[in-house]
């Protein structure tokens, strides 16, 4: 039975596990039978990726099947500074659970999406997990945070995500609400309109935000960067997740 290596961004963690990619998110996202729930985000990695940082063979020898043929949900390799010590080429699939453990693949897109004139919402995924709105696209966002910092601080990468801001992207102090989710929207307008471009480019709306966020509110998809190099893994349209992936919508929208 093959051993699978993932990188899952809720928690960040390194996880070798017997169970594949659909299996293992319903695993990691409700727990045994169901008795928990928790929206799960997790990349396949190489499984012959190594660096001396992990002890992936170590946790592949103790990735073993129980004495009834069980497969082994997961041995974990390690829970601290995951992301900077991959390599984008190691990296594959994305996938995306709900909190009933329907599971999502996306695959990496061949290039980035065309920059919007309109405002933006960002949850940083990992090593942090900070909402942030800004004038910047998303690669001038994530370059601003790690290559080309004009803060005191930076990261040696980043998976973010794009969130839908509907009318307020391009007028933050009368667009309507519509169908937007959040419980905080009051405070979301007043961030916006604190923008502007060349001086107020960033604002923090939340510094530590809960990771569990409505999927359908995705805009283009998923950012992953490490170092100078950033890619795009693009969210599936709702014609197409309704027509097929219909089981995994309808629980994304429980």
């Amino acid at each position: 039975m093959p051993i699978h290596l993932y990188f899952s961004l809720i928690p960040e963690a390194l996880i070798a596990s017997m169970l594949p990619p659909e299996q293992f998110g319903q695993y990691y996202a409700t727990g045994h039978k169901f008795k928990s729930k928790g929206q799960a985000l997790f990349f396949e990695i190489d499984p012959t990726y190594r660096n001396e940082f992990f002890d992936i063979d170590g946790a592949f020898a103790r990735c073993k099947a129980k004495a009834d043929g069980t497969p082994k949900n997961s041995v974990y390799v390690s829970m601290y500074r995951v992301m900077e010590h991959l390599t984008l080429s190691a990296i594959g699939r994305l996938y995306l659970t709900t909190a009933n453990g329907a599971t999502l693949e996306l695959s990496r897109g061949s290039r980035l999406p065309q920059p919007e004139k309109e405002l933006h919402m960002y949850q940083d995924l990992t090593p942090i997990n900070s909402m942030v709105v800004s004038v910047l696209d998303p690669a001038t966002y994530y370059a601003d945070i790690t290559v080309k910092p004009s803060h005191s601080f930076s990261f040696p990468g980043m998976c973010f995500v794009e969130l839908e801001l509907g009318n307020l992207a391009l007028d933050p102090e009368n667009g309507q609400e519509g169908d937007l989710p959040y419980s905080f929207l009051q405070h979301l307008r007043e961030a916006l309109m604190e923008l502007k471009p060349g001086s107020k480019e960033n604002k923090l709306v939340h510094r530590v935000h809960s990771l569990v966020f409505p999927f359908r509110m995705v805009k283009n998809g998923f950012y992953l960067g490490i170092g100078g190099e950033l890619v795009y893994y693009p969210m599936l349209s709702v014609d197409v997740l309704r027509k097929d992936h219909s089981n995994w919508w309808k629980s994304a929208n429980l």
